[in-house]
């Protein structure tokens, strides 16, 4: 099996030209791809990442604990710390059941595109073009949106640590579009101009990711009050804006850390540039979730045990709570920044990480034809060997986005808001179509690639089916009772906005010219899989 891992990942590797082509198969295989290939070195990326340097990527474009520092403060208002104690086990639980779902799709078709060409791979052919379109679409638009986030995010963290030197700052919405503005151009910088060291600097991230960890963790364990265990595993808190109901209070804290979780997949939109992807890339998934879930484990019970004031970590003095617990633990201003900023550090890597993932999925994308100019946008650059255009279109995005927080902060949040949606729904389309191709025995046995789930697959996928569907359904509840417009949790109506733009588009405009992914690159182990 590990042969055909190798001749997966060397097929793959060939060359392509893109250029644009709307015909259907004559084949009943379906429907072929929205573009037309040749073979031509100019289209191809470098596969320059090795094993340790995409784990390391995948490790820091999780970012987990950092993540639970920064948004745990949400999961006291719903739930308290039992909540995050105990949702957290149930987090690590679900999403590695959704990444083994993944890991072994992504061992099957190791390809930039991941979700959506998965679901093309299993898809009736009647709603192939639809569902790949469809899907296509959601993954972008929730990548993008978590790109966006993460830069609304480290700009938050600038201005609070900016108040944290100097109190009498006073914290301007444009200020933070400016400090947007300067993030992702770095990233972009990086992606386009530095790429030959982009494994490098994935490596020495993933280096503090664990190095910062513990140099974190090892003060407040130290320097901090204790708080008790059974405030810590039993304590479940429904605060006065927040739900009453207990149940719905654990569900709603859960999602924080399940939060730390959410992009998982970026490993998979790099399979391109990773040597033999159908092995390394299911491996990765697993070792991400893993390692992330245990130091986002630790790391929780390390912010509870050191927790001095629910009511101040509620209310926070400097922004994100995490800051003002830095400085009530280590009683100085500049161990506080310092800490703060091992978090931000991680977070300009992580960020880059994540700006070269969403280009990716981004160009593939476009090379399929799914994108307005899609030619345009599926151009590699012969110098740098990067899809420059795709990089451009994500950064000049954050850009437009980052504009609106001058505005009005609350509309930036509403369109903020649809990555947790978007993204889980990317993820449960392809483990539905692996569940009713497991259980359509019609079609024959399914042609795994040199990682699969064995005879426990149909049982993991059905698990991580219901986590997801599950989170899905919690996600667009609002976190603050009572709802207004400022706090409103705006993710469920903006995700079905988006849905209904998506199906008008489709029936007026792009069901007349999208084909779908590009069947004819797709190895024959892969093909035979098809529908």
């Amino acid at each position: 099996m590990a042969g055909e891992g190798i001749e997966m990942g060397q097929m793959a590797a060939k060359s392509v030209q893109v250029s644009v082509s709307h015909g259907r198969s004559s084949s009943g295989t379906g429907y072929h791809g929205g573009v037309s290939t040749s073979r031509s070195s100019r289209k191809n990326m470098e596969r320059k990442f090795g094993s340790l340097s995409m784990l390391s990527l995948s490790l820091i474009l999780l970012s987990s604990w950092e993540s639970i520092a920064n948004s745990f403060a949400s999961g006291l208002l719903n739930g308290g710390p039992a909540g995050l104690v105990w949702g957290m086990v149930l987090s690590i639980i679900g999403t590695m059941a959704m990444a083994l779902s993944l890991a072994e799709l992504a061992s099957i078709c190791p390809r930039a595109g991941a979700q959506y060409h998965w679901t093309a791979v299993l898809a009736p052919p009647k709603i192939r073009a639809f569902t790949t379109w469809m899907q296509g679409w959601i993954t972008v638009f929730g990548w993008q949106a978590a790109v966006a986030s993460i830069c609304y995010l480290m700009a938050s963290q600038i201005q609070g640590m900016v108040l944290l030197n100097n109190p009498d700052y006073a914290s301007k919405q444009w200020h933070g579009t400016l400090l947007m503005w300067a993030i992702v151009l770095f990233a972009g910088f990086v992606n386009i101009y530095g790429i030959k060291i982009m494994p490098a600097l994935q490596m020495l991230g993933g280096i503090m990711h664990i190095t910062f960890f513990i140099a974190i963790s090892i003060p407040l364990i130290l320097l901090s009050r204790r708080s008790t265990s059974s405030f810590v595993f039993t304590e479940l808190i429904v605060a006065d804006e927040g739900w009453q109901s207990h149940g719905v209070a654990w569900c709603l804290g859960m999602l924080v850390v399940t939060y730390c979780f959410l992009g998982f997949d970026g490993a998979i939109h790099m399979s391109e540039e990773v040597r033999n992807p159908a092995v390394v890339i299911p491996r990765i998934l697993i070792q991400t979730i893993a390692i992330n879930g245990l130091m986002a484990f630790v790391f929780v019970l390390v912010i509870l045990f050191c927790l001095n004031s629910v009511e101040d970590a509620l209310n926070p003095q400097y922004i994100y709570p995490m800051i003002g617990i830095f400085k009530s633990s280590t009683q100085s201003v500049g161990a506080a920044t310092a800490m703060q900023t091992g978090i931000s550090l991680i977070g300009m890597v992580s960020n880059t990480g994540v700006v070269a993932s969403v280009s990716r999925l981004t160009w593939a994308f476009a090379r399929d034809g799914g994108l307005p100019f899609s030619h345009y946008f599926a151009h590699i650059d012969r110098q740098q060997r990067v899809p420059k255009r795709a990089i451009y279109l994500v950064c000049a995005a954050v850009v437009v986005l980052s504009t609106i927080n001058a505005a009005s902060e609350t509309a930036l949040s509403a369109i903020l808001a649809l990555s947790t949606s978007a993204l889980y729904v990317s993820y449960l389309i392809p483990i539905v179509m692996m569940i009713i191709r497991r259980l359509d025995a019609s079609k024959g046995p399914i042609q795994f690639g040199p990682w699969s789930l064995g005879c426990y697959g149909m049982a993991i996928n059905v698990f991580a089916l219901a986590f997801g569907i599950f989170v899905c359904i919690f996600v667009p509840f609002p976190t603050i009772i009572p709802v207004t417009a400022a706090n409103m949790n705006w993710s469920g109506p903006v995700f079905l906005g988006v849905c209904i733009l998506l199906i008008i588009d489709w029936v007026f405009r792009a069901r007349k010219k999208y084909i779908g992914p590009m069947m004819d690159l797709m190895q024959p182990e892969i093909k035979r899989n098809i529908p």
